[in-house]
């Protein structure tokens, strides 16, 4: 019998993985041909304090330690790099801009009200007749996706978990002593469940008897354009209401609408018409003049009803643990999110550094929609 079964490849699962393989036999089952398929591999991931829900801020700030210190042996270079981020307002959208200022001082964010002369000064292409100010966060930093994800693959390794690919999940069942998990390949008992399988949770949580928690994937369409390499040191660029962001990758700008498109689970592709509004909206804030996109894709982001983590044991069902719901802040929050997964899972209590950023594990609980 196995101790704990995790399905889902991405990012969270292999969190998951990584954080409970010290303490016991773990198997995670991933769907596809290879992890990080979905979401994960898609991601063009900042850490930036300043964003997401009451639950992932205090989150990102305990994963702040494992990003710029991972454990030796673990990456084969740094998982963070500057690169700072600036949100920007017109007239219109100044009063915005002083609410996510102050949510960034509540959160520790260290993220500072420019006016417009700074904001021209960081990013000299943005329009001056439509900038009225900025909100500048010096110390966001772009992650090494791939490298973290990898990092927790070789913690998961070290410590004998097994990754079992093409290995779809067809039914979970809930046994006198803990939990069949069934996928085309064969049945596994386990005494433990972790759902860490992003936009798919609510239906595996179906599979297992588990009232669903009311997961919505949306899509998010991302697109590379031809830069310079005098963009390098501008930091990531998002409008204050969401309507486009841009950030430098190489030589070439990464750009988004950051659309929040409902979408059922699957893999998801872009939209033209999303990508060319994108060019618009970017062009009339810029002097960039976008009129080539040199590649194209699409991600979905999964959110709960109220936008922030699920994180804990089903008050319905014991010994069946959610990790879903990470919405666009499931990248940088993974380090904290592993610890505090396996804590619950081990019983052992918050573990010091999540209680010193302030963790509080009700925020992000399953129990708050039972």
């Amino acid at each position: 019998m196995t101790d704990f079964v995790v399905v889902g490849g991405g990012i969270a699962g292999l969190a998951a993985a990584a954080h409970l393989s010290p303490h016991g036999s773990v198997i995670l089952l991933e769907t596809e041909q290879s992890l990080a398929f979905h979401t994960t591999g898609r991601s063009a991931a900042l850490f930036v304090v300043n964003y997401g829900g009451q639950g992932s801020r205090p989150l990102a700030l305990a994963s702040q330690t494992f990003l710029e210190d991972p454990p030796e042996g673990t990456t084969d270079g740094p998982l963070l790099t500057d690169r700072g981020a600036l949100w920007i307002a017109d007239e219109t959208q100044v009063e915005l801009l002083h609410e996510i200022a102050d949510e960034g001082g509540r959160s520790g964010a260290g993220s500072e009200l420019v006016d417009t002369a700074e904001v021209l000064d960081l990013v000299p292409k943005l329009r001056p007749d439509r900038i009225a100010g900025g909100l500048y966060e010096p110390s966001a930093r772009d992650i090494d996706v791939a490298a973290l994800h990898q990092a927790f693959v070789r913690i998961a390794r070290r410590h004998k978990a097994e990754i079992r690919l093409s290995s779809p999940v067809t039914a979970v069942t809930r046994l006198d002593t803990g939990w069949r998990v069934t996928t085309r390949n064969g049945s596994l008992d386990c005494s433990v469940v972790v759902n860490a399988s992003g936009a798919w949770g609510d239906l595996v949580a179906v599979m297992a008897g588990v009232e669903p928690i009311g997961l919505e994937p949306k899509r998010r369409t991302a697109f590379m354009v031809p830069g310079d390499e005098g963009y390098s040191r501008w930091p990531m660029v998002v409008d204050v209401e969401h309507n486009f962001y841009f950030r430098p990758d190489g030589v070439q700008l990464l750009c988004s609408l950051a659309e929040e498109t409902p979408s059922e689970p699957m893999d998801s592709r872009p939209e033209m018409e999303d990508v060319a509004l994108a060019i618009e909206r970017i062009n009339q804030a810029t002097t960039l003049d976008i009129r080539t996109v040199n590649s194209q894709w699409a991600g979905l982001r999964t959110f709960a009803p109220d936008r922030d983590l699920v994180i804990g044991e089903d008050p319905t069902a014991p010994g069946f643990f959610w990790l879903v719901g990470q919405g666009g802040t499931g990248i940088m929050t993974s380090p904290a999110y592993g610890a505090l997964l396996a804590s619950q899972v081990l019983g052992t209590g918050l573990p010091a550094e999540l209680a010193q950023a302030g963790v509080d594990p009700a925020t992000t609980s399953p129990h708050r929609f039972r």
